[in-house]
């Protein structure tokens, strides 16, 4: 079946849209009453989520059994079990949702699937040891939308993910899908769509934070027989799962914008340029554009408006300066993935030389939602500069590790104890780095900055993509330092000299530097190098690439400086630096710590106290590790 018109769109939707209702609502039953068979509920669905992180947990495994037992015990006609993408709280997975109750289960493994569906579905017990449990209060909390990481959330980007089942497009029509793409052809002319993107302010959520409306304006009005539309989907940061996530969860949004956005700027093909590392988020994109092509939504004269518009998937390698617009474009196109100088834009010469629009993921699972509210509606969220929201992938030394989407102007401090649930194992919070390996390290006196592309710009980071990694007081920010500049020493395309030559450089110095050997002149080189590479680099990626050192160096010149001149690191992580070392009040010559040295660097007669030759010590810890008797510390 063909969609032709608003009706196809709104019958589909009425079909599906009871189920979706039930999710939507999550109090459909009074509020803390459990549904259970025996009590008449019409219907009952389980959600599991589908997230790459849950299925690596066994969450396929887990709705598997509970299909199986829902017809091991006759029910399986009164119970529906759904697989969804990313509920976001990944720290607490595999999760299960019960509906319509709306109890949430976390930690939930494989033989906990029968427990659940004799007690709760069958029994209408809640099963109380899986539900979330309050860190301050020490009580169950059974519904999300009581939970301190949900609360101060707005998910629009992630609006559909944990909610519907990513491989059946009717459940995304049913919320809505494919209306804004109906409006647009049969209603709206190319001006006047790229008009509503505009007054929405809604900037690209790939880090550069360029307003979206003005990018396609200038696709538009350059002229060519041809124009593409691109999705960038190459996530290439260390700890980053935005992309991944809604492409996972809500593939269709995606290719309803595209498909608005070929409208507005004249272009009848699209391509998804993902990483091939995300075989999962291929697939669901791969179902979804087989079913809206099989409905009409994608290829020729879509819903009889005479506009043609299709899409194909392309592979990347996996090079992080693939993100790079001009790069992936030259990916695409079988060449090295290098950047080009701009001028010429890829909106005036692109992909095989003619005009190309590039976002990316963020951006267009967006563009939808804009249209379904209105560009008021999207422009009254966020800061006056900075519009809606932004997706972050909350990671390291934080208390709830996840996806999460908070409105444009949330601070670090409650994006960090609120949502994140503050620092693991009662540690000090010490920084959080924002923008990947191209942002910066911020700390404790930036916490109640808000979250926007001017405010974290001025404070030496960057927006970004949406990585936020957390660091606590055992983290040394000198080799946080040289971990990112690794990182972009690896995927740079080595194209312009400052970047490849000028990276390589400052890392020598920060490998001197951990191990024991720099000096104070080495820092005075750190900072002019750095300076030098952010103003001659040819691609943002070189020049950026300085800013975890310039920001490091800025904020913890206190560290560099003990590394240097005491040869000292107060978090312990440069070994060089530190020593084991035998206590003989302690130690009662066991030989236990010496038996097990690889090095052989500990000598003593048995049952006398044993010493340390620290210049055999490879500082392994298996000393340590072997010593029942604690007699044995790293200074």
């Amino acid at each position: 079946m063909k969609i032709s018109s608003l009706k196809d769109l709104e019958r589909i939707k009425a079909e599906t849209l009871p189920d979706i209702e039930i999710r939507e609502d999550g109090f459909a039953r009074p509020e803390g009453e459990t549904c259970g068979l025996e009590k008449g509920t019409p219907k009952i669905q389980i959600l599991t989520c589908g997230g790459t992180g849950c299925k690596a947990s066994g969450s396929a495994a887990i709705a598997k059994a509970m299909t199986d037992c829902l017809e091991r015990f006759g029910v399986a006609d009164k119970v529906e079990v759904i697989t969804t993408g990313c509920f976001g709280f990944c720290e607490k997975g595999p999760i299960v949702k019960v509906l319509p109750d709306n109890t949430f289960y976390t930690k939930v493994r494989f033989e906990d699937a029968e427990e659940i569906v004799k007690e709760h579905i069958i029994g209408g017990r809640k099963v109380r040891r899986l539900l979330y449990v309050n860190p301050e209060t020490g009580e169950p909390v059974s519904d999300s939308k009581h939970m301190d990481f949900y609360r101060k959330q707005v998910r629009i980007a992630l609006r559909n993910c944990g909610l519907i089942d990513p491989e059946n497009i009717s459940e995304y029509i049913a919320r809505d899908g494919y209306s804004a793409l109906a409006d647009c052809l049969l209603h709206k002319t190319p001006a006047e769509v790229i008009d509503v993107v505009k007054r929405s302010g809604l900037r690209g959520r790939g880090g550069a934070g360029f307003p979206t409306g003005n990018k396609w304006e200038f696709a538009s009005k350059s002229k060519s027989d041809v124009k593409y539309v691109v999705c960038n989907a190459d996530e290439g940061d260390p700890g980053a799962f935005m992309d991944r996530s809604i492409m996972e969860g809500d593939p269709n949004s995606i290719i309803e914008a595209m498909a608005i956005c070929g409208y507005a700027i004249g272009a009848t093909y699209g391509l998804i340029y993902v990483r091939a590392e995300y075989p999962l988020a291929i697939h669901r994109l791969q179902t979804a554009l087989a079913q809206a092509r099989e409905l009409g939504l994608l290829g020729k004269d879509i819903m009889g408006t005479g506009f043609d518009f299709d899409i194909t998937i392309r592979y990347g390698a996996g090079a992080f300066v693939c993100g790079e617009e001009t790069a992936l474009i030259h990916s695409m196109e079988g060449k090295r993935g290098e950047p080009t100088l701009k001028p010429p834009f890829p909106a005036v010469e692109g992909y095989k030389k003619r005009p190309t629009n590039v976002n990316n993921v963020e951006t267009w699972a967006n563009i939808p939602v804009i249209f379904q509210k209105g560009p008021e509606w999207f422009a009254s969220i966020g800061t006056e500069k900075s519009k809606g929201t932004k997706v972050f992938a909350l990671a390291g030394k934080i208390n709830n590790v996840g996806l999460i989407e908070v409105p444009m102007g949330t601070t670090l401090r409650e994006v960090i104890y609120e949502i994140g649930g503050g620092i693991k194992n009662g540690k000090k919070f010490k920084a959080v780095q924002t923008g990947g390996p191209s942002g910066g390290c911020l700390t404790e006196k930036h916490l109640d900055i808000p979250i926007d592309y001017e405010s974290l710009g001025a404070a030496g980071s960057m927006m970004g993509s949406g990585g936020m990694i957390v660091m606590d007081e055992d983290n040394c920010m000198v080799q946080v330092a040289r971990f990112y500049l690794g990182f972009i020493v690896e995927e740079s395309c080595g194209k312009c000299a400052p970047c490849r030559i000028g990276n390589k450089r400052m890392l020598e110095i920060l490998d001197r530097i951990v191990a024991g050997k720099g000096t104070e002149e080495d820092l005075a080189k750190l900072e002019e190098l750095a300076l030098v590479i952010k103003d001659t680099a040819l691609c943002g990626l070189g020049q950026t690439s300085p800013n975890p050192v310039l920001s490091t160096l800025s904020n913890f010149k206190d560290e560099y400086l003990e590394h240097v001149r005491d040869r000292k690191c107060r978090a312990k992580q440069c070994m060089s630096m530190l020593q084991y070392t035998i206590n003989t009040q302690n130690c009662v010559g066991c030989h236990l710590c010496a038996k097990n040295c690889p090095a052989d660097a500990i000598t003593g007669e048995l049952k006398q106290p044993h010493s340390i030759d620290q210049s055999k010590c490879i500082k392994c810890g298996t000393c340590m590790g072997n010593c029942r008797l604690h007699a044995i510390s790293l200074k």
